[in-house]
Parts: structure tokens; sequence; C-alpha cells
């Protein structure tokens, strides 16, 4: 097909899929904003062939293994060209190597630091992505090859597409499209772009700690777009976080396994006490039975409670769309409550235990339990270890056994809050209104996303998490995707932010 017609099929694909959910809607002239749509819709299959390019690249972090490796520089060194060719100003920091277990040492991809504009009486965004992307084959379960970026029906399938490199590319589409139309950038931006983030961010935080006073010594604010909506057609913005207590509670007797025909009933078995322990932490309802865990739990605002009815979620589709015969709650208001503003333990699974399939009469010498607690605001990490491990002792000496028990803490992550009511929630929020017609759902989030408390804690400036993913889009499991509409449309979003905020900044 001649490119030309290509082009506009595809900008007729999009505003059907507009039409069809709803979200389109004809806002009043958007001024100077109208060229960049314009520009953006009649680009957008540039754009989505970039974003093919990325996908293809297979930067996974999770696997380290040399091959992989050197698929993750080559990904910073395209991104690092991308923006130079922008005009950035790009800094690809080395951080060495990593040591791994077993002695093998890896080289760790660079952390691109870069900045684009340094007027004084603009604002100064910065935007945080990764480029790095959880494993996949086509055998787990994709029904394309996971590195194929392939559309079908307005859905752009492929590792990555949607965590993280869709986003990151919406907000460089977005810089770029000014650059086009030789329109002054609104804003001044900076980009910090990292390789690690699927295997924890290594080096991420001790490089922003030697950096607050001078790559971020400018910056007034932080964006994050590495989450999703929780609806499949109502744009979104997220505002908190849960944080994660990680334990580990290990019942031993001895190193080596028994048998039960010859030691069954005359041990305390560190099954049966770890079982005890474990099933001492939750009841079937998902209440947490430690004594003390609700008590920093920020009470619940009336205004809270306003924002909660008003979010677009659909209970029985969501239940359909996850294959989940049940809740635990019947309302919108308490599963989102329950998701984001209460604590909530789960159990993750048991270390040393017989799980093969088959028959085995073993007593296990040693087992471990594993399980976590997702923390809310006013919870307190040290807090909530303190009273895990007091909990998880008066159970075990109850039992009287002459095993003996260990609790650690193996992970502990600080939930992240931030006020709706900040500048950059405020223009985003109009941001929205102009690309999509619609407010934004107001949401948080029940995972744990630390760069945002990191970034909240050590730059001291307002965080943002502006969400480009539909809820669907699969993110670390098979079939990930984003959808050209998001795509395209986020970028559109982008760029009106930095209208907004230049605005409001000022």
């Amino acid at each position: 097909m001649d490119p030309k017609l290509r082009r506009m099929a595809s900008s007729f694909v999009a505003l059907l899929l507009l039409l069809e959910r709803g979200m389109f809607s004809f806002p009043p002239s958007a001024g100077p904003l109208d060229k960049v749509f314009q520009y953006i819709d009649l680009h957008q299959d540039e754009f989505v062939q970039t974003l093919k390019e990325w996908v293809a690249i297979e930067s996974d972090s999770v696997q380290p293994v040399p091959r992989f490796r050197q698929e993750l520089f080559r990904m910073m060194a395209v991104a690092a060209d991308k923006l130079q060719r922008l005009g950035a100003e790009v800094d690809s920091v080395d951080l060495g190597s990593q040591q791994l277990p077993g002695g093998q040492s890896l080289p760790l991809p660079p952390i691109i630091l870069a900045h684009l504009g340094n007027d004084p009486k603009k604002p100064t965004v910065c935007f945080y992505g990764h480029l790095d992307v959880q494993s996949a084959r086509q055998d787990d379960g994709w029904l394309t090859d996971p590195y194929t970026l392939t559309e079908v029906d307005g859905k752009l399938y492929g590792r990555g597409a949607t965590d993280n490199k869709g986003p990151v590319l919406a907000w460089i589409n977005a810089v770029s499209t000014f650059r086009a139309l030789e329109q002054d950038l609104p804003v001044n931006i900076k980009f910090i772009l990292e390789g690690m983030e699927e295997a924890g961010s290594v080096a991420l935080e001790e490089l922003i700690r030697k950096e607050k006073d001078r790559f971020f010594s400018g910056v007034d604010y932080i964006v994050i777009s590495d989450n999703l909506w929780l609806s499949r057609r109502k744009p979104a913005l997220t505002y908190g976080t849960r944080g994660n207590s990680y334990f580990m509670v290990e019942v031993k007797c001895r190193d080596q396994d028994f048998h039960s025909g010859t030691f069954g009933g005359i041990l305390n078995e560190p099954m049966s006490d770890l079982i005890a322990l474990l099933g001492s932490l939750v009841d079937s309802s998902g209440h947490i039975l430690i004594p003390g865990i609700y008590d920093q739990v920020a009470p619940i605002t009336e205004e809270e409670k306003t924002m909660y009815e008003a979010i677009d979620l659909d209970l029985e589709q969501y239940r359909n769309s996850n294959q989940v015969e049940k809740f635990l709650f019947d309302t919108k208001e308490e599963i989102l409550m329950h998701l984001w503003r209460y604590p909530s333990l789960s159990i993750h699974g048991i270390e040393g235990a017989f799980d093969e399939p088959g028959i085995k009469t073993v007593i296990p010498g040693r087992v471990a339990g594993k399980f976590s607690i997702r923390l809310v605001p006013h919870m307190n990490v040290s807090v909530v270890e303190g009273q895990v491990k007091q909990h998880l002792e008066d159970v075990f000496s109850q039992r009287n056994s002459s095993n003996k028990m260990t609790v650690s803490m193996v992970v502990g992550i600080q939930p992240w809050i931030t006020n709706i009511n900040d500048t950059q929630y405020l223009a985003a929020k109009k941001a929205i209104r102009t690309v999509f017609g619609t407010e934004p759902d107001m949401i948080q989030d029940g995972s744990s996303i630390p760069i945002a408390k990191i970034f909240q804690d050590i730059i001291q400036k307002s965080v943002m998490m502006l969400p480009l993913g539909a809820v669907d889009d699969g993110e670390h499991s098979q079939n990930e995707k984003i959808n050209r509409l998001n795509y395209i449309e986020g970028s559109k979003l982008f760029a009106a932010f930095f209208l907004e905020i230049a605005n409001l900044h000022s």
C-alpha cells in the first residue's frame, strides 16, 4: 500500500477505536497543540515502527547471561543515539560490573542521563523510564514472537511494548514533534533511563544520591509512566503505591530429611510447626491476625470515599477477565480499598517441602516459608518487622517445639503517597481532558514501585505517576501489548502536559 494511504488508514482506524470506546470528543481548540496533534496522527506509523525496532532488542535483564547483557548495552546505545539526534546532551553513566552468585561477573548497562533545554524561565520536567524487559519465549504461551511487534485489531503485541518501551518512546515522540515543527518546547526536559529495573534497579539509588546536586539540581517535576490504567478505556493518574515487607520463616530440626516410617510420631516435625506459623498470619476473610498491624494505617477520609465512587470499574468484567469466581468483597469501593488502602498478607511458598509429582514418605528436616505484607500509609517497615517477629515467636513458643525457628525480613519497601492537588497533577488532569475528553480516574497501585519513593525522599521534588497502558496490557505476562490508541494518544498527552505544566508553573 502507498505510504500516504497507509498513514490515512491508520489515522482512520485510530479514530474508529476512539469512537468505539466512547473516549473521543472534540475538545475546544487547543491552540498551539493543533499542529502537534496533527503531526503525531500523520506520523503514527513511524512511531510504531520505532517501537517495533526497540521491541526487537531482547533487553532481558532478568537472565544474567552474556547474550542478554549485550542486548541491554545495545538497547541503551540505541536510546542514547535517539536522544542525541533530538539535540539532547547525553551522558551514559558507567556503573561497572555486577557480581553474581558463584563468582560470575557481568557488566552493568549504563544509566542514561540526558537533558534538552536550560531556560531558567521554564520549568524542568524529568522523565524516568526503563528499557529492560522480563524474560519471554514464544513457547511460554505467546501467540506471536515476543520480540517482533505484531499489530492485531489495533493492539501492538511484543515484550516491552507497555512495560516500558512504549511509554518511554511516547515521551520522546512528544519531544520530537515539537522539534520537527520547530516549535519551542514549553519546558526543559531531562531523562533518566535505566536498564536493570526488572532485576531490582541495580545501582540506581546510589546514582540518584550522587547526582542529587548535579543532574537533579534544577529539576522541578519528576514523571514516571511505568504502570497501568485501572480501565481498558478510561485514563488514570496514580498518586500512591503500596510498600512491601517480604519475610522468610525457617523451622529446622536438622539439615537432613527423615523417613516417616522410622521417625514419624517421635519428632516435632518442622513442616507441622511451619504450617501452624503460616496459618496464624491471616484468616479466611483476608484479615491479618498479627497484633497491632492495623494501628498505623491512615484513616480513610470522606474525600477518598468520593474518589472511589467516581472510578470506572466494572466488577463483573474485572472478575471475568481475571478468571476469578468470587472476590472477598462485593462492592467496587471495598475492592479498591483492600487493593490500595489496607495492608494485605500473601503466603508465597515453602522451601524444603516435597513438591514434585508422585509419592515420597519424607519428613523435611528443614523448611522455610515465604510470605509478604503489602504496606499502606502510614505503616513503617521497621515497626511491621518487629510486629511480625514478635507474633511468630509467640505462636512458636506455644507449640513447645524442640525445633529452631528464625525469622528474617529480606525486602522492606515503604509505601508511597503524594498530593493529588500538586501542580503537575492539575496539569496532567487538564492534559487528559484535552486529549481524551474526560476526567481521569484517580487511582493508587496495589503493587510496589520503589523508584517513586526513592525520588520523593532523595530529590524532594514533586513525583507523579502518569500511566499510558490499559489494564489488560499484560505487563510481565504472555502476549504483552499496548494499544495503538494508548501509544499515539499517549504521545499527544505528554505534549499537552508540557504546555499545561509550563502554564501552571509560571
